[in-house]
């Protein structure tokens, strides 16, 4: 079993440890945005806030996630230190849930909340370009794990802090809750300082603030790169509002419990963990536009198929086939981008990809709550449908040459 495992992926399972230690690294970022959301309801209710004090918060969180892509890219380039800067990230935004839970102001806790959402963005541009380094003919691969590690996250933490919080305050849980972020963060550091260093056939680049610039210019009048970071936008739009929406129709339309509506949510997280290691590792075989193609068009017409059932079972099924096909295009997209790019602009790549991603799914939010006010929460999907068309669209319009090779 392990050999055929190893034919699929194209590497040897030692060969895999770093891209599995990276992965778990961005499960524990994205253990720290789900603590965040998981203590809200629970911090809203003890400080005595508004929902309009809450929405602020969350806003924070995505604002300063945003405005991270604008520097971040940048440091993990010119210093070349891609595994420190991980380990940052996560000590940072660690010690930035410590405080928000000793936090005993509002001011203060808008703060930290700030911080989490900077440092949950910095992680991106130094793992992705590490892995890109690491790994530069499984790109599809080793990308797919990344993305497994948040979705492991975003998993296993409604279940660990929810356990925690039967016994303990909002505040002591934020606290212990950070805990495995730090030990995270420890193994990374230990384990992988050394290829940053360089002493054991680094994949470690640094460029001066000169060549960054030139670098970046290059980038953004790149056709290619540039209509691949939109089209990631418009996907992301689509995705952010399925995972608002989802629920919320469950509950409002299909009239189905709480456990149901939990098994309609994870359903959509099940198959996104079987698609993207095999769209991740196919792609770096067949080439990343026919798999973003296929699963660009499956998922068009999922999303047109869930506006229409009427059944919640049906519609829990089309959730796991939503999944799949959605989820199978986040590591086809990073590393068709790391493709486009020379490895030494890996970081920056990713923070316009993100940018993108973060800048575009802003609105969703917003004119999804107005078209199911004045339309019902079916026609959201029909709204998602669209945006899931013009990725489609800006995918065909994109060069035929999908790679670049650079000296890796």
């Amino acid at each position: 079993m392990i050999a055929a495992f190893e034919r699929v992926t194209g590497l040897g399972v030692k060969e895999q440890v770093p891209a599995w230690i990276v992965g778990i690294g961005h499960g524990a970022t994205h253990w720290v945005a789900a603590t965040f959301y998981l203590l809200l309801p629970l911090l809203t209710a003890d400080l005595g806030l508004s929902y309009t004090d809450a929405g602020v918060l969350v806003t924070a969180f995505y604002v300063c996630s945003f405005a991270a892509n604008f520097g971040s890219g940048m440091v993990v380039d010119v210093l070349g230190r891609r595994v420190l800067v991980q380990v940052i990230a996560l000590v940072v935004g660690a010690c930035a849930l410590i405080m928000f839970g000793l936090s005993a102001t509002y001011a203060s806790i808008l703060v930290m909340v700030g911080i989490m959402g900077a440092t949950n963005n910095l992680w991106h541009p130094a793992a992705i370009s590490f892995l890109s380094g690491a790994y530069p003919k499984n790109r599809g691969y080793v990308l797919s794990i990344h993305t497994l590690g948040a979705s492991l996250g975003d998993s296993l933490a409604p279940l660990c802090i929810g356990a925690m919080l039967v016994v303990l305050t909002w505040q002591e849980t934020a606290v212990w809750g950070s805990i495995p972020v730090l030990v995270i963060a420890a193994m990374i550091l230990m384990s992988l300082v050394r290829m940053d260093r360089g002493t054991d056939g680094s994949i470690t680049r640094k460029i001066t603030v000169g060549e960054y610039f030139k670098g970046l210019g290059l980038m953004f009048t790149d056709r290619a790169a540039m209509g691949l970071c939109l089209m990631a936008g418009f996907r992301s739009m689509t995705q952010q509002g399925l995972l608002m929406f989802i629920p919320i129709y469950l509950l409002d339309v299909l009239k189905v419990g709480p456990f149901m509506m939990g098994v309609g949510v994870m359903a959509m997280q099940l198959g996104g963990f079987i698609s993207g290691p095999l769209a991740g590792a196919w792609s770096d075989r067949i080439g990343r536009r026919p798999i973003v193609i296929a699963a660009a068009t499956g998922t068009t017409v999922v999303v047109i198929f869930l506006a229409l059932v009427p059944n919640e079972y049906l519609f829990i099924a089309g959730v796991s086939v939503l999944g799949f096909v959605l989820f199978a295009l986040r590591p086809v997209i990073h590393s068709w981008m790391m493709d486009l790019n020379p490895p030494e602009m890996h970081g920056t790549a990713t923070s316009a990809l993100f940018g993108a991603q973060s800048g575009l799914s802003l609105p969703i939010p917003i004119i999804g709550g107005w078209i199911a006010d004045s339309y019902g929460v079916g026609a959201v999907f029909y709204l998602l449908a669209a945006t899931m068309v013009v990725a489609n669209v800006l995918v065909f319009m994109l060069p035929e040459s999908e790679k670049i090779e650079h000296s890796d």
